[in-house]
């Protein structure tokens, strides 16, 4: 993976990951620029597939700055790279009850601007909370095992 612009962290408290994805995205000219400066924001993104295609939806990529009249709206929804079979196979996933393609990551991979996917299936409020305490507990774990290595007292 190369230069990461962007990065969706609040997707992995809301959602559960089940796979991902790398799909490739159309971007105008000034769009690409304005990626490289790291102005893009991933929160109210998703994905959906109509009529074969894939698009993404609600990604804000900012104006760029000296792009005058080559700036297009910031909000725009831009085509996704896909083959067709995996297009096929997301499709099927998607019908399902509560599944959603949701953008984990925009990054640069060999000068091309790549987006991850994550196939997520919504987590209900208490399993975040769940989720959370068992992360501060694993810390403090980890915490007090250093601790106890060092000698100190726990």
């Amino acid at each position: 993976m190369g230069k990461v612009v962007a990065t969706n962290r609040k997707a992995r408290h809301d959602y559960e990951i089940q796979e991902t994805i790398e799909a490739g995205i159309v971007l105008s000219g000034t769009e690409v620029k304005s990626l490289r400066a790291g102005r893009c924001s991933l929160q109210d993104g998703y994905a959906v597939i109509r009529n074969g295609e894939a698009t993404l939806k609600g990604v804000h990529i900012a104006p760029y700055k000296e792009g005058s009249i080559y700036n297009v709206d910031p909000l725009r929804d831009r085509r996704l790279l896909l083959k067709r079979q995996e297009i096929r196979r997301l499709t099927t996933k998607l019908a399902e009850r509560g599944y959603t393609l949701v953008p984990l990551k925009l990054y640069f991979k060999r000068g091309y601007a790549k987006v991850e996917l994550g196939l997520a299936k919504g987590r209900p409020t208490y399993d975040k909370r769940r989720k959370l305490r068992e992360k501060d507990e694993e810390r403090r774990a980890q915490e007090a095992l250093k601790r106890y290595s060092r000698g100190e007292k726990v």
